[in-house]
């Protein structure tokens, strides 16, 4: 498993962050919009009636990027409001450059605001495995700083 996280301090309450991230469409808004990071193509993302909030909940992605289809399923494993959510592909996701992965948001309060840290446990994928090896660091770095900047802008623009 390969490794990536990163950390912030929010002006809000851990409360009003992990409602933010509780809405997993929100958190995930960076891979369902045209970008070159995602090869001009975009995923959408559906959630099943339990909407991506509680243990056991599927939130599946699917679209194209450079031209392929792609394809993931995750799953909720752990959700402590308002403090832990963490989630993992199941099955074999048909992804370019990571394959399964399990991803993990932490909520810390501080003096401040709270600490928003964000992390990432990944596999080369299963095809592709040299775009694997020459992109995945760079695209684990991109997914969560996508998913620290999400938040951040947001609780910027309320302050304002």
């Amino acid at each position: 498993m390969r490794h990536y996280e990163n950390s912030i301090t929010i002006s809000a309450s851990t409360e009003d962050l992990f409602a933010y991230i509780d809405d997993h469409i929100r958190l995930s808004s960076h891979m369902n919009k045209s970008s070159w990071m995602m090869g001009g193509g975009k995923m959408n993302t559906s959630i099943d009636e339990k909407g991506g909030k509680e243990i056991g909940s599927h939130i599946h992605m699917s679209g194209n990027v450079f031209g392929i289809k792609l394809y993931l399923d995750e799953v909720m494993t752990r959700r402590e409001p308002p403090h832990l959510k963490e989630w993992e592909t199941v099955g074999t996701p048909k992804l370019l450059i990571i394959g399964k992965y399990k991803m993990k948001v932490a909520i810390t309060p501080q003096e401040n605001g709270s600490l928003l840290q964000v992390s990432i446990d990944y596999e080369l994928p299963t095809t592709y495995v040299w775009l694997g090896k020459l992109l995945s660091g760079v695209y684990a770095k991109w997914c969560v700083q996508q998913m620290i900047k999400s938040p951040q802008n947001y609780f910027n623009k309320q302050k304002s």
